[in-house]
């Protein structure tokens, strides 16, 4: 399970506030949550982002409030994947959760500058920078996890897990 795309390049504690302001929060339709992801940090965000595309963050991005709506909106919007030094606790699970890959490599957050060309492949814990030609380790999704991601979240993998015990 691989992405590739052109980064976005964000910093650290980039909160859910700002992925997915509150005032767009009176809905639950992710291509309405996709039209407002990252306005209030860069406006021009959905103007730019490519399906496929990848985000890159610092530290502890996705922190503030509980809110399933980021990583919803970030996923409708057309991002592949997410990559950043650190995340924020509730993000990361809500991330999986949704069907959004996340992958933690601080060297690569560091490293990774915007526009650049970036291949991410979660089943072997690398991530390679296309542009520069630099490799970063990772650590690799398990089975479940990749899994969990391949059904899109939570809620499809229950009910496909479901729907072949019944059959």
């Amino acid at each position: 399970m691989a992405f590739e795309g052109t980064v976005h390049k964000y910093g650290r504690d980039v909160d859910t506030d700002v992925i997915i302001p509150a005032r767009y929060l009176n809905t639950n339709d992710p291509a309405e949550l996709a039209r407002h992801c990252m306005e209030d940090i860069d406006p021009g965000f959905v103007a730019r982002v490519r399906p496929g595309d990848i985000i890159v963050a610092g530290e502890n991005f996705g922190c503030g409030s509980s809110r399933e709506h980021a990583p919803v909106a970030i996923r409708a919007a057309g991002v592949s994947c997410v990559v950043a030094a650190s995340f924020a606790r509730i993000f990361y699970r809500n991330a999986f959760n949704t069907g959004l890959p996340i992958v933690v490599c601080p060297h690569a957050a560091r490293e990774i500058e915007a526009g650049d060309r970036v291949r991410v492949d979660v089943v072997e814990g690398r991530i390679e920078d296309l542009t520069t030609g630099k490799t970063y380790a990772a650590e690799a999704y398990p089975p479940f996890m990749r899994e969990l991601v391949a059904s899109g979240g939570l809620l499809p993998y229950v009910k496909k897990r479901l729907a072949e015990d019944e059959a």
